[in-house]
């Protein structure tokens, strides 16, 4: 399986997303431009330009029409993908971390950093059809969890919005009344430390998340079960999973600051394969020089791509090899 390595982007990856159909990869870094790649020859097709900070996350509308991306620059941005143009800019008072459209794309949920005396919230925004008609107001905003939110994603038909971040609990939220549903908070096998990521099933009836107490799990989204651990040896930062076989896929490494003191294959960047139902490790995949900040399966099952701190997006495609591992 050779990887086809991408650079485009002059500082650390930070979220990765494939569109519906699985032919265009969107990526994020800390240099400011969301770029987008051909997903089957890694070819760049053009970059994302207007924010003055690190992008966190993004989000692409089901045509693959827009792109939502939320940025340390204190914005989130509505893009037109085919011209590249900027349709809106979402302006808030501290740093928007995550971005995610609704099932319709008629709604997106963001959540933005604690900053100065601002706690971390969860905005629930309306997107206008017409641009022209496009506003800043919040539909509804979510305060309550302590610290940063880094993952806020709508739940099955729009029902839920679940999110997690620095206090290690996952919420459920009522997207009309904004009310917590329900918490992990009393599940003594929840996460321990910072949960980095989350990642949705296809048919969002389950969910992953990764987190830095060296474990990624595995939830029922209706009820907040916890069904599966997968423990590593190092800080998750990033987990996706198959959407055709039981694979799940977790990234990771020690903290950016201490990857000088070590060689990089004790460092572990790579990205670990594991079975869903065993919770067996079946494999990894090597190759980035520094932690693997964001993981992303296209949605036929028959690639991946992983962005790292080095810089570089890699994209392998599975040989056929892949499709008959038996445990």
């Amino acid at each position: 399986m050779r990887p086809i390595l991408m650079k485009g982007h002059e500082r650390p990856l930070t979220f990765l997303k494939y569109n519906r159909d699985g032919d265009l990869l969107f990526s994020c870094a800390k240099d400011h431009n969301p770029t987008v790649w051909f997903a089957d020859n890694g070819e760049r097709l053009g970059t994302y330009r207007g924010h003055n900070g690190a992008v966190w996350s993004c989000d692409i509308s089901w045509d693959s029409s827009r792109l939502l991306t939320g940025s340390a620059d204190q914005t989130a941005k509505l893009w037109d993908v085919k011209r590249g143009e900027l349709l809106y800019t979402f302006t808030f008072d501290s740093p928007a971390r995550s971005v995610d459209f609704s099932t319709g794309d008629k709604l997106a949920v963001m959540t933005t950093d604690p900053f100065m005396t601002k706690t971390a919230a969860i905005h629930v925004k309306y997107i206008a059809e017409d641009v022209e008609e496009q506003t800043n107001e919040s539909v509804l905003v979510m305060r309550g969890p302590t610290g940063r939110i880094n993952r806020a994603v709508w739940g099955p038909l729009n029902k839920t919005i679940i999110s997690c971040g620095e206090d290690a609990i996952i919420r459920s939220w009522d997207p009309v009344t904004g009310q917590e549903v329900m918490s992990t908070k009393d599940n003594e096998n929840g996460h321990k430390k910072t949960i980095t990521s989350l990642c949705l099933s296809a048919d969002k009836s389950h969910f992953l998340t990764g987190s830095l107490d060296k474990s990624a799990k595995l939830w029922d989204t209706r009820t907040l079960t916890l069904i599966k651990t997968y423990a590593t040896e190092q800080p998750v930062n990033a987990v996706t999973m198959s959407p055709l076989l039981d694979h799940v896929v977790l990234g990771g490494g020690q903290d950016a600051s201490a990857v000088t003191t070590t060689d990089h294959r004790a460092g572990k960047f790579e990205a670990k394969f594991y079975d869903k139902i065993l919770m067996e490790e079946i494999g990894g995949v090597k190759g980035h020089f520094g932690p693997i900040n964001a993981l992303a399966f296209n949605p036929d099952g028959r690639s991946f791509a992983s962005g790292g701190e080095d810089g570089y997006v890699r994209l392998h495609h599975f040989d056929p090899d892949y499709f008959n591992i038996k445990i």
